[in-house]
């Protein structure tokens, strides 16, 4: 699993770079740009940060569920509260969640920018996002009926 992590360790920072460009994109048009352009801008920001977010949390949750036990972490008070309270079927549902949420900012995002759009392109949208909504809501209940939720 090592080469794994240091996969999503580099994918980390591929994004932070991502990250740095969209800020200086963002700051660099912030006196032409219009107030829709500035939300879309951080609406950019905030789903890099949930994909950030998410390939820590599938990280530390994996290798403590796949490979060893964070013993020594367990009494630090830096540790996140997440950490060794998440298996493999809350992680799954931490991931069905953050690509409904991706998914929710990049419909938003086409909304901001609708008049460069076509109506098609939009139904597609809207439609990949409630099936991303619905395999959720799906796999939670599943989940529930099968006695692993709380």
């Amino acid at each position: 699993m090592g080469p794994v992590y240091l996969g999503l360790a580099l994918a980390l920072v591929v994004l932070l770079v991502k990250f740095a460009k969209e800020i200086w994109v963002l700051f660099a048009d912030i006196m032409t740009a219009t107030g829709g352009q500035l939300i879309i801008g951080v609406l950019s920001l905030v789903d890099i940060a949930l994909i950030m977010n998410l390939l820590i949390i599938i990280m530390f949750s994996g290798y403590e569920n796949f490979v060893s036990k964070m013993d020594d972490l367990h009494n630090h008070q830096d540790r996140p509260e997440w950490m060794g309270h998440i298996g493999f079927s809350d992680l799954k549902l931490k991931l069905i969640g953050s690509i409904v949420a991706i998914s929710g900012i990049e419909l938003l995002k086409a909304f901001m920018n609708v008049d460069n759009l076509s109506d098609r392109h939009l139904a597609w949208m809207v439609g990949i996002h409630v099936t991303f909504l619905f395999s959720g809501l799906f796999y939670a209940g599943m989940d529930r009926l099968s006695g692993k939720g709380h």
